[in-house]
C-alpha cells in the first residue's frame, strides 16, 4: 500500500513539495491560489511530451505535482483518440512509451508520475471527483498503452526493491504496485499475473507480504485460478508467507479441490504456527468449508487446535490464583495481553462464522457429539458449544441434548468445566446470559448429574465474571428458589450456600436479593428453611464484615413473628431459624483468632444475645410437646454441626443436664404415687441396683399424668408442685444432653453412662391372655408406652454404640435385643388396635397439613417426611427411622411374604394371631445414626459379672444374634437404597405439597454421598464375615436336615431370619457398588478401597493391583455365593450385584456369559414356597431375572427356542399345579411372564439386526437369511402357544409384540428377501410360508378380540391389521421386483376365532357361496415362470390374510 507522504518542515528546499502535497489533500473547492514557482518541463521533439500537453497534462519537475488541465476521463479519451488517429499508428505507441521511459529515468520525476496529479484552479470539473489519479494510473487506463506501460513498470521496479525508504516516507515498490490496483480493465491478465508472481519470488519478505495481499485488487476473476495455484505452490515452499497467502486465497474465487488441498496443507502445520498467525489461518479454514466436507474438516480442526496450551503456562498459573481472589482482574504484561487478544480474536472469528454459517455450526456440534466416550474432551469443546448456544437460537435444543448425553456418560465433568472457565473466562463472559439460560434449563432435568452440571455453571459464572454477571447469577438462583419446585429449590440453595462459603465478600454485595427469599418461607421444607437461614446468618453475622444490621433486623423480625404464632407450621419456621442463627452467632472463632487478631471467645454482648435468643425459643415452645421435640432436635443438630464457643457450650450443658435430671430421672426408692391403671415396675435394668441408690426413668407416670389423668380432670400430687415435661421429649432431650456431654468431654460419656443400664418405670408389657380384655384406651396407652420406650432405647444405642469397653458393648447389644423384643410386642398390640396413633418420634416434617386418625394417647396432626440438614454433616443423627420401614422395591420385589419376625414366629408356631407390619408405622421411631452400625463388627463379647467387692463372679457371652443382625441390616439397607441409589425425583406442580420421601432419614441426609460410602466401606469387612457365616450356614443346612429344608418350628424361624439377613447383605452390597458417584474421579479411591476389601477375602493383599484385576477377583468372590442362595429375591440381588461389578470393567465380555449361566441356573432351580401362597417368586422379579438371562446369553434365539420348545411342552404335559421339569420357575401362573419376556426380547433382537443390502457378500446374505429363519421359527412357536394359553394377558402380549415383529420383518427382512429370492428361492418360499401361517393366527386373534368386545385387546387391532395389509403389499412388490407378478394372487380370508371356527356375520352368510374356500386360499403355490426365455424363476403365489371390510364391520 502507499504510505502517507510526510514532509519535513525544517528544510527550505521542501517548501514547494509541502504546499503541493497540502493542495492535493484538500478538496478543490477549498483550495486557495498560492504564489509558488513552478518548473514546467521544457518542450522538445519528444512525442510523449507533445501528446501529453495536447491531451491536457502539464508536466512539472522538482517537488511540484503534475497538473491536470481537463477532467481525467477527457484526458484519457483525447490521448486515446490522438494516438489512434496519428499517422504513424501503431508505431507512435512505441515512441510514446520510449519517451515515457526516457522521462522517468530520473527518480524524482518517476516518483512525481506515480503521485496524484494536481487539478488546475480555473478548470471546470463539476462532474469530476476531487481526487486525481497519477499520470501512470491515467496511462494504464488506456488499453492500447497498458501492456507496454506495465512492462516498463516491472522493468523499473527491481531498481527499488532493496533500497531503503525515502526521507519523505514513500516506499517506491509499494507505490508502483499501487498503480495496478483497481484498474477498470486488464488487457493481458495472464501476462500481468506472470510478472507479479515473478516479482514476488525475488522480492524481500516485507514486500512479498504487500505484493501478495494486493493481488485481489489487481487481478481479474479470470486469473484467480492461476494465481491460486501459484500461491499454493509458494505456500509449500515458503511457510513464512502463510498468513498473507491465506488471506488472499480467502478473497479469490477458487476451485474447491484447490482450496481443499491448501486447507489440508495448512491443517498439517496448525500445531506449529505462531499464535498471532492463528486468526487468519482459522478464518481461511472456516471460509473454505463446504457442506459436503464440513463435518470432516471441523473434526480435524477440533483435534488439532488446542487453545488452552497457546496461553503461556506462567500466565495460566497466575490466572488461576488471580481468579480465586477476583474474577475480573487482568494481567498487565504486554506478551500476555497479546496472547489474550489473539485468542479472543480467534473466538471472535469462530463466533462470526457459526453465527452466519448454519452448516458449520451444525457440523461443529456433530463433531463434538460423535467423539467416542473413551476419548478425552477439551476445554475448546465446551467453549464452542456455549458459543454456538449463544449465537444460534435454532440449535439450542440440539446442543442441550448433546450436553445432557455427554454429562451422563461422564465426558463433561467438573474438572473440565472448571478448566474451561479458568482458561477462557474472557470469551465466556460475553455469552454470560446464554450460560445462565443453559444452566436454568439443565436444572429442570430429572438426572442428578445434569442438575449438578447446571449448578456448576452458576458457581463458575459467579466466580469468574464481573459484578454485573454475579448479580445476574444471584437473581437466577433466587428465581429458582421461589419457583416452588423442590428439586430446583434444593440445588439453588446448595449453590448459594457454597458461594457464601467460598466468596463471602462478593455475596454480601448481593445480600439484598437473598434476603427477599424470606417472603417465600411458606412453601419451603424444613431442610430448605435451615439452609436459607444458614446463608442469611452467615451474611449477617460474619466477623469479617460488620454493618449488616438491616439483615439482622429482618431476620429477628421474621423469627419473633413465627415463634409467636399458635400455628405449628409457622412456629416450626421460627424454631429452625432461631436455632440456625444462634449457631452462627455462637460459633467458636478461636481458630481464626491468630488471623483476625480478635478475641477467641464471644463478647458479653454477643453471649447475652445468644442466650436470650435460645431462652426465647425455649419459652415459646414449652407449651407444645411437638414444638419442644422440634426445638431439642434442632438444638442437637446444631451442636453436632457447629463448634460452639466454650462459654455458650458450658451454659447450655449445665442447663440441659439439670433440666433433664429434674424432668425424667427418679430414685428407685421413690414409690410412684397415683392411681395408675397398671402396676408400675422398674423394668429393663441391666445392673443389680440397691434400692437405696439406684435411678430410673420415670416414663409411665409421666405418660399417665398427660393421658388418663388429664382426661378425667384429675392431677396427681406431683403435678401440683411443678409442671411436668411431656414424655414425648424424653428421647430428643437425651439426644441433646448426650451431644452436649460429648462436645464438652471429647466423646467421654462417663457423666451419663448410668442412663445406659438404668431401668424404666413401666408395667408388664407382654399382653398374654389379657390383650382381648383390655379396652381400646388401655391398649392405646400401652402402644404409646412401648413406642416411647423403643425410642429411648434407640437413642441410648445411638449414644453408647461407640464406647470401646467390652462391658459397654455388651450392654448396647442387650439394649438392641430389647428393641427387637419390644417391636414384636408392639406388633401384637397394633394388630388389635387399628385406630391407635402412638406419638410421633420427630416433628421436623414437610407436610404439616395432613392429620392422621386420632389417638387417645396423643393427637398427631402432621404427616412425617424426611428432611436433610443445611450442610454436609460430619456425624449422623437419629430421627424417625425404623428398621421395619421396607423400601418400595423391598415391598414389591424382595419380600412377598410378611417380613416381620413376630409374624414369622406365629406362623411357625401355628397360632392364628393377627399381626401387622411396622412398615406402616415408621413415623413412630427415632432414626439410628450411621455410627450404630459399628455394632456389626461385634463377634463374641464376654461380659464380666462382678460381685460386691468388684471381683469377677461369672462371665457371660454376648453375641450378635440373627434377629438383632437383621434389625441392623434392614435399617442400613434402607439408608443405602435411599441415599446412594435414590429414585428419580418427581416433578411436583407449583405450590403443591410434596410427597413423603425418605422418611426417617433426616440425619443421614445431612451427610454427603462420599461420607456415607466411606462409612459403608469401613463396614465391608464385618459384613463379609457375616455373609460368609450365613453362606456356611446354608451350605451345612441340607446335610444336617438330610436335604429337607422344612424342619421343626425353631429351625424354620432361624432359616427365615438367616435368609432375610442374606438378602439384606446382598442388597447393601448392590446399593454400594451401584452408586453413581464412583464414576467421578475424586471417588475412585473409595472404589479401590471397597474392591480391595472384597479381593482380600480370597487371597492376601497384593500391592499395586489394577482396577481390572480387582474387579475380576471381586466378581469371582461374589459369584461363589450362588451355591447357597436361599431365596429367589437373594438370587436376583446377587445377579444385579455381579452386573454392577461388570459394568465398571472395561472388558465386560469376559464375564458376560457367566451372568447368563448363573441366571439360567437360578431359573432352573426349585425354590421353596410359602405355606399359603402358590409361589414365592414375585412376577416382577421373575421378569427381571429372565430378561437378564436373555440379554446376556450368546444366542437369544436358541435360548427362546429352548424355553418355548422344551420347557413349555413339559408344562403342558404336566399336572395343573406342576411346573416344567427343565425350568421349575415356569408354571401356569408364571407362563405369562415368560411369554412376555420372550416376545419382547425376540423383537428387540431382530431390531438389532441390520437390514441387508445388495452390496453385501453372498455369505452375509446367507447368514442373515438363516438368522431370520430362526427368528420366524421362534415367533411361530410362541404365537401358536395362544391356542393352549388363551388368557387375556397372553393375548394382549401377542397382539402388542406380534405387530412389532411384523413391522420389523417389513423393514429389515423384506429388503433381504428382495435380492435373495433368485438365488435362495426355496428358503425364501419356506420362510414366507411359515410367516404366513403366523400372520393368519394373528388375524384370527383380531377376530377373537372383536367378538369378545375386549377394549384392552381391540385397541391393538387397527394397528395390527394395517401392518398386515402393508405386508401383503410389500410381498407383492418383492415379487414384481423379481418379475413374478403373475404368481401373486389375493383372496378374502374368513374371520375365525382362536379355535379356527368361523365367525358368522350377516355379510359372510350372504356371500358364503361366492367366497373361495379358506383352505385353498391360504396356501402358498409355487410355479415356474420364464423371463425373456433366459432363466427360470420361481414365482410365489403368495396369499396374505386380509379380512373383508364388511365382515370386520359386522364383527364389531
Amino acid at each position: 500500500m502507499v504510505s502517507k507522504r510526510r514532509l519535513s518542515k525544517s528544510e527550505d528546499k521542501d517548501t514547494l513539495t509541502e504546499d503541493a502535497s497540502n493542495a492535493r489533500k484538500q478538496p478543490r473547492s477549498k483550495k486557495t491560489k498560492k504564489s509558488h514557482v513552478y518548473y514546467e518541463v521544457e518542450e522538445n521533439d519528444s512525442a510523449f511530451l507533445k501528446l501529453l500537453k495536447t491531451s491536457g497534462i502539464i508536466l512539472k519537475t522538482g517537488e511540484s505535482q503534475n497538473q491536470l488541465a481537463v477532467d481525467q476521463i477527457v484526458f484519457q479519451r483525447k490521448l486515446f483518440q490522438t494516438l489512434r488517429k496519428h499517422p504513424s499508428y501503431p508505431k507512435i505507441i512505441e515512441e510514446f512509451v520510449n519517451g515515457l521511459e526516457s522521462y522517468i529515468e530520473d527518480q524524482d520525476i518517476f516518483r512525481n508520475c506515480l503521485l496524484s496529479c494536481e487539478r488546475l484552479q480555473n478548470e471546470e470539473a463539476s462532474m469530476g471527483t476531487s481526487y486525481s489519479k497519477s499520470l501512470i494510473k491515467l496511462l494504464l487506463g488506456i488499453d492500447i498503452l497498458q501492456p507496454a506501460i506495465i512492462k516498463t513498470l516491472f522493468e523499473k521496479l527491481p531498481e527499488f526493491l532493496f533500497e531503503s525508504m525515502n526521507s519523505d516516507g514513500i516506499n517506491m515498490p509499494r507505490l508502483i504496485i499501487s498503480q495496478l490496483k483497481w484498474l477498470d480493465r486488464v488487457v493481458d491478465g495472464k501476462d500481468l499475473t506472470t510478472k507479479i508472481m515473478q516479482l514476488i519470488s525475488i522480492a524481500p519478505v516485507y514486500l512479498q507480504h504487500d505484493f501478495i495481499t494486493s493481488l485481489p485488487e489487481i487481478l481479474g476473476d479470470s486469473q484467480h485460478a492461476d494465481v491460486g495455484k501459484e500461491l499454493s505452490d509458494l505456500l509449500t515452499e515458503n511457510t513464512s508467507l502463510t498468513v498473507p497467502i491465506l488471506d488472499v486465497l480467502s478473497s479469490l474465487r477458487l476451485d474447491p479441490q484447490l482450496l481443499s488441498k491448501v486447507r489440508q496443507l495448512v491443517m498439517g502445520k496448525l500445531s506449529s504456527v505462531k499464535l498471532e498467525d492463528l486468526p487468519v489461518i482459522i478464518k481461511f479454514i472456516l471460509h473454505s468449508i463446504t457442506a459436503m466436507d464440513a463435518l470432516e474438516v471441523i473434526s480435524d480442526l477440533r483435534e488439532r487446535l488446542d487453545l488452552q496450551h497457546c496461553i503461556l503456562p506462567p500466565r495460566f498459573l497466575a490466572s488461576q490464583s488471580k481468579m480465586k481472589n477476583k474474577g475480573q482482574t487482568r494481567s498487565s504484561g504486554n506478551q500476555e495481553n497479546s496472547d489474550e487478544d489473539c485468542v479472543f480474536l480467534i473466538f471472535d472469528i469462530i463466533k462470526s462464522t457459526v453465527r452466519y454459517e448454519k452448516t458449520i455450526s451444525e457440523a461443529w456440534i456433530k463433531a463434538i457429539e460423535h467423539i467416542a466416550p473413551g476419548s478425552e474432551h477439551k476445554t475448546f469443546d465446551l467453549v464452542m458449544l456455549l458459543i454456538i448456544y449463544s449465537t444460534n437460537t435454532q440449535a439450542k435444543k440440539y446442543i442441550e441434548r448433546v450436553l445432557r448425553n455427554k454429562i451422563r456418560s461422564g465426558c463433561f465433568h467438573k474438572d473440565l468445566l472448571q478448566s474451561t472457565f479458568y482458561v477462557h473466562y474472557l470469551v465466556l463472559k460475553d455469552v454470560c446470559p446464554s450460560i445462565l439460560s443453559l444452566a436454568q434449563n439443565l436444572l429442570h432435568s430429572l438426572d442428578q448429574s445434569i442438575i449438578l452440571f447446571g449448578s456448576l455453571l452458576y458457581k463458575y459464572a459467579f466466580k469468574f465474571f464481573d459484578t454485573y454477571c454475579q448479580q445476574e447469577v444471584i437473581g437466577a438462583l433466587v428465581t429458582h428458589i421461589c419457583s416452588g419446585n423442590e428439586a430446583e429449590v434444593d440445588i439453588a440453595l446448595d449453590v448459594l450456600l457454597e458461594l457464601v462459603v467460598v466468596n463471602l465478600s462478593a455475596m454480601r454485595l448481593n445480600a439484598v436479593f437473598v434476603k427477599g427469599i424470606l417472603d417465600y418461607l411458606d412453601k419451603m421444607s424444613p431442610r430448605q428453611i435451615r439452609k436459607l437461614f444458614y446463608i442469611l446468618s452467615t451474611l449477617a453475622f460474619s466477623k469479617q464484615h460488620e454493618g449488616s444490621s438491616h439483615i439482622q433486623d429482618d431476620m429477628h423480625l421474621v423469627i419473633r413473628k413465627q415463634l409467636s404464632s399458635t400455628i405449628f407450621k409457622y412456629k416450626l419456621i421460627g424454631i429452625i431459624g432461631a436455632i440456625t442463627m444462634a449457631g452462627i452467632m455462637a460459633v467458636d472463632r478461636s481458630r481464626f483468632s491468630s488471623l483476625t487478631q480478635g478475641k477467641a471467645d464471644l463478647s458479653n454482648d454477643q453471649y447475652t444475645q445468644v442466650t436470650s435468643l435460645l431462652q426465647l425459643v425455649h419459652s415459646c415452645s414449652k407449651q407444645s410437646p411437638q414444638a419442644s421435640v422440634l426445638y431439642y432436635d434442632e438444638f442437637a443438630n446444631m451442636i453436632q454441626i457447629v463448634k460452639l464457643a466454650p462459654k455458650v457450650l458450658e451454659w447450655v450443658g449445665q442447663t440441659i443436664f439439670n433440666d433433664f435430671q429434674d424432668a425424667f430421672v427418679v430414685d428407685l426408692c421413690a414409690v410412684p404415687k397415683g392411681n395408675y391403671p397398671f402396676p408400675v415396675k422398674a423394668l429393663y435394668g441391666l445392673e443389680e441396683y440397691n434400692s437405696q441408690d439406684g435411678i430410673a426413668i420415670n416414663l409411665l407416670p409421666l405418660l399417665f399424668s398427660q393421658d388418663f389423668a388429664e382426661d378425667e380432670g384429675r392431677r396427681t400430687s406431683q403435678e401440683s408442685d411443678h409442671k411436668l415435661v411431656s414424655p414425648l421429649c424424653l428421647a430428643p432431650y437425651f439426644r441433646l444432653l448426650r451431644l452436649c456431654v460429648e462436645k464438652q468431654h471429647n466423646g467421654n460419656l462417663e457423666e451419663i453412662d448410668g442412663l445406659l443400664d438404668c431401668p424404666i418405670m413401666l408395667t408388664d408389657l407382654e399382653p398374654g391372655e389379657r390383650l382381648e380384655s383390655m379396652s381400646d384406651k388401655e391398649r392405646s396407652f400401652i402402644c404409646s408406652l412401648i413406642c416411647l420406650t423403643l425410642n429411648w432405647f434407640r437413642e441410648v444405642v445411638n449414644a453408647f454404640c461407640q464406647q470401646m469397653s467390652p462391658e459397654m458393648k455388651g450392654k448396647v447389644l442387650t439394649r438392641l435385643k430389647h428393641i427387637v423384643e419390644l417391636q414384636g410386642i408392639l406388633e401384637k398390640y397394633l394388630a388389635v388396635t387399628p385406630d391407635c396413633s402412638p406419638p410421633l418420634a420427630a416433628f421436623d416434617l414437610e407436610n404439616l397439613d395432613v392429620t392422621p386418625h386420632a389417638s387417645t394417647a396423643f393427637s398427631a396432626k402432621i404427616k412425617k417426611q424426611g428432611i436433610t440438614g443445611r450442610r454436609k454433616r460430619k456425624a449422623g443423627g437419629n430421627k424417625t427411622s425404623s428398621h421395619d420401614m421396607i423400601s418400595k422395591e423391598d415391598g414389591s420385589e424382595c419380600d412377598p411374604t410378611p417380613s416381620n419376625r413376630g409374624q414369622l414366629e406365629k406362623e411357625f408356631k401355628g397360632k392364628e394371631e393377627k399381626t401387622v407390619s411396622l412398615q406402616n408405622y415408621h413415623l413412630l421411631f427415632r432414626e439410628l445414626d450411621m455410627e450404630v452400625f459399628c455394632i456389626l463388627r461385634c463377634g463374641l463379647l464376654t461380659k464380666f459379672i462382678l460381685d460386691t467387692e468388684m471381683h469377677t463372679e461369672a462371665t457371660e457371652v454376648v453375641q450378635l444374634q440373627p434377629p438383632e443382625l437383621l434389625f441392623l441390616l434392614e435399617d442400613l439397607s434402607h439408608k443405602v437404597e435411599n441415599m446412594l441409589t435414590p429414585s428419580v425425583a418427581r416433578r411436583v406442580p407449583f405450590l403443591k405439597g410434596k410427597g413423603s420421601q425418605n422418611i426417617g432419614l433426616s440425619h443421614v441426609q445431612q451427610r454427603t454421598g462420599q461420607e456415607i460410602v466411606h462409612c459403608i466401606v469401613q463396614l465391608l469387612t464385618p459384613m463379609c464375615n457375616h455373609l460368609e457365616n450365613i453362606h456356611n450356614y446354608f451350605q451345612c443346612l441340607p446335610a444336617e436336615n438330610h436335604g429337607v429344608v422344612d424342619g421343626p418350628g425353631m429351625q424354620a424361624q432361624e432359616y427365615c431370619l438367616m435368609s432375610s439377613c442374606y438378602q439384606r447383605l446382598l442388597q447393601i452390597f448392590h446399593g454400594l457398588f451401584a452408586w453413581s458417584g464412583f464414576f467421578q474421579p475424586e471417588n475412585q479411591n473409595l472404589l479401590y478401597s471397597a474392591l480391595e476389601v472384597i479381593t482380600n477375602r480370597l487371597k492376601p493383599r497384593e500391592p499395586d493391583q489394577s482396577l481390572e484385576e480387582l474387579l475380576s477377583q471381586s466378581f469371582h468372590y461374589l459369584q461363589n455365593f450362588h451355591h447357597s442362595i436361599p431365596s429367589f429375591q437373594s438370587a436376583l440381588y446377587l445377579i444385579r450385584l455381579l452386573m454392577v461389578i461388570l459394568e465398571k470393567s472395561r472388558v465386560p465380555t469376559q464375564n458376560k456369559e457367566k451372568i447368563a449361566s448363573l441366571a439360567r441356573h437360578f431359573l432352573c432351580r426349585i425354590w421353596p414356597s410359602g405355606e399359603k401362597e402358590k409361589s414365592s417368586i414375585p412376577n416382577d422379579q421373575l421378569h427381571a431375572l429372565l430378561s437378564i438371562y436373555l440379554e446376556h446369553t450368546d444366542s437369544v434365539l436358541k435360548a427362546i427356542e429352548e424355553i418355548a420348545g422344551v420347557g413349555v411342552p413339559e408344562l403342558i404335559n404336566s399336572s395343573k399345579d406342576a411346573s416344567s421339569s427343565t425350568f421349575p420357575t415356569l408354571t401356569r401362573h408364571t407362563f405369562v411372564i415368560f411369554f412376555r419376556v420372550m416376545m419382547a426380547e425376540l423383537v428387540k433382537t431382530v431390531k438389532g439386526l441390520q437390514a441387508g443390502t445388495a452390496a453385501d457378500s453372498q455369505q452375509i446374505h446367507e447368514e442373515k437369511l438363516l438368522y431370520w429363519n430362526m427368528a420366524v421359527r421362534d415367533f411361530s412357536i410362541l404365537i401358536n402357544l395362544i391356542k393352549v394359553f388363551d388368557s387375556r394377558p397372553v393375548l394382549h402380549v401377542c397382539l402388542k409384540y406380534g405387530r412389532l415383529f411384523v413391522e420389523v420383518f417389513l423393514k429389515q427382512c423384506m429388503p433381504l428377501l428382495d435380492f435373495s429370492f433368485r438365488k435362495h428361492r426355496e428358503d425364501v418360499l419356506s420362510l414366507l410360508g411359515t410367516f404366513q401361517l403366523n400372520t393368519r393366527l394373528l388375524h384370527h386373534l383380531c377376530g377373537h378380540s372383536k367378538i369378545h368386545q375386549d377394549m384392552k385387546l381391540t385397541k391393538h387391532v387397527p394397528f395390527l391389521k394395517k401392518t398386515l395389509e402393508l405386508l401383503v403389499c410389500r410381498v407383492k412388490a418383492m415379487l414384481i421386483l423379481n418379475n413374478c407378478r403373475e404368481a401373486f394372487w389375493l383372496g378374502n380370508l374368513k374371520n375365525r376365532d382362536l379355535q379356527g371356527e368361523e365367525i358368522v356375520s350377516q355379510n359372510s352368510q350372504e356371500s358364503r357361496a361366492d367366497e373361495s374356500d379358506d383352505d385353498t386360499s391360504s396356501q402358498v403355490s409355487k410355479s415356474k415362470a420364464t423371463e425373456d426365455g433366459e432363466e427360470d424363476e420361481a414365482s410365489d403365489r403368495e396369499k396374505e390374510q386380509d379380512s373383508d371390510e364388511s365382515d370386520d364391520d359386522d364383527s364389531d
